[in-house]
């Protein structure tokens, strides 16, 4: 998964926040994690997001504005400003179409258009409640990743 793109992108925005990734006490900061809405070309997808460790350090970060690349013809993937905890994960899974994953080895931000073999150091987030045509146009997409408004 070859990431390329994004945290520039955010930290000049002034919207990404890096060091979050790397608190201890990300638990304590993030109460809400179960809606996100990604934002790309005028449409707005929204996605829920499981309680993990990782999926924690994710939503931390947020909001970020990221360069999605497309990657094998099945995901859209961006850099994130920080590595995210992969402590209690499993190894690795086989993505859906719609999943929102984070992959270890790289650092990077997956969102899956399509159905996508076992992959080692990958760790799922989340799943897009609907609306993933967004991600299978070819060509990169720059999209804002933000909480859910209407959950806080």
């Amino acid at each position: 998964m070859l990431a390329t793109a994004g945290p520039a992108l955010g930290s000049l925005a002034g919207i990404a926040r890096p060091g979050y990734a790397n608190d201890n006490n990300l638990e304590n900061k993030v109460t809400t994690l179960t809606k996100i809405q990604i934002t790309a070309d005028g449409t707005t997808v929204t996605a829920t997001i499981e309680d993990n460790a990782t999926s924690r350090a994710f939503v931390a970060l947020l909001p970020l504005a990221l360069k999605l690349e497309d990657f094998h013809q099945a995901e859209k993937i961006s850099d994130l400003p920080d590595r995210l905890p992969t402590d209690g994960a499993a190894d690795g899974y086989s993505p859906s179409a719609g999943d929102i994953s984070y992959y270890a080895p790289w650092g990077n931000l997956a969102i899956f258009y399509h159905d996508f073999g076992y992959s080692k150091g990958l760790v799922r987030l989340g799943h897009a409640d609907a609306g993933i045509e967004l991600f299978r146009k070819p060509g990169s997409v720059t999209a804002t990743i933000e909480r859910d408004s209407q959950q806080d």
